[in-house]
């Protein structure tokens, strides 16, 4: 049964940023069948609360998430779907992103991790798809997702073995987009989050969409810069030498 005290999803929110936590650390971070369902019912109210610019997901401690918690789920749950929920959840989240990984990125972990729209990592953090040492079918929405990140043959090394690679190999294969020394990576995700919050939401939001493949929204967004004013106000801010005030998407 799904009955560990300790563990939960935490979030904080401060200067724009929302910082949700997997917090269970008698499993290294392992989530549970509570915490795959607590997802994505945290991250609506998130993504509509105007104070909320950027989303950081981390893991409480020296772990981010060693994977799954089979142990938590009841006869009837299906493991593989829980964990899809969220992750897709995770990934449909309309503002940047950003996963700050140390210590085990296992499982699904990885699926967590590979949702979001950017990894950063410290020294010493290690990552693994493990389907493979449980006879388990991947998922195909995360099979495609991982070999989109990281192209088809770094995709099949990893789903093939079930070995876990070090951070050097997940940033040379593109899992990583910075890999920080031991002790900075807060430090560095604190300095990068600031900036994003500085710059244009119209900007990130269509440019989430357009990375992630949608072609179904080009008029739209051509409509949303039309009518906010933001580049009006990003090209006088650039003369005048002035940090900008973007509007949207408050601008009506």
């Amino acid at each position: 049964m799904d009955a560990a005290p300790d563990a939960a999803l935490r979030h904080t929110i401060a200067d724009g940023v929302a910082t949700v936590v997997i917090s269970h650390p008698a499993k290294r971070n392992a989530m549970t069948a509570a915490m795959w369902r607590a997802l994505p019912e945290l991250l609506p109210g998130l993504a509509a609360d105007p104070a909320v610019r950027v989303l950081v997901l981390t893991g409480a401690g020296a772990t981010f998430c060693a994977g799954a918690d089979i142990s938590s789920l009841t006869g009837d749950e299906d493991p593989q779907a829980l964990a899809v929920a969220a992750e897709e959840a995770l990934a449909a989240f309309p503002k940047p992103t950003l996963a700050a990984i140390r210590g085990f990125c296992v499982g699904g972990g990885s699926q967590l991790a590979g949702a979001c729209d950017l990894r950063f990592a410290e020294e010493g953090a290690s990552f693994g798809v493990t389907p493979a040492k449980l006879g388990i079918v991947y998922p195909a929405s995360s099979t495609r997702r991982l070999a989109r990140l990281v192209g088809p043959a770094a995709a099949k090394y990893l789903l093939f073995s079930a070995e876990l690679v070090d951070a050097d190999r997940a940033l040379r294969t593109g899992f990583l987009d910075e890999l920080l020394p031991a002790g900075q990576l807060d430090k560095r995700v604190a300095e990068f989050t600031r900036t994003l919050v500085t710059r244009s939401q119209l900007t990130q939001a269509a440019a989430k969409e357009f990375a992630d493949g949608r072609t179904d929204r080009d008029a739209h967004w051509a409509a949303q810069a039309a009518g906010s004013g933001d580049t009006a106000e990003g090209v006088a801010a650039f003369l005048e030498r002035r940090a900008p005030v973007f509007r949207w998407p408050t601008a009506d």
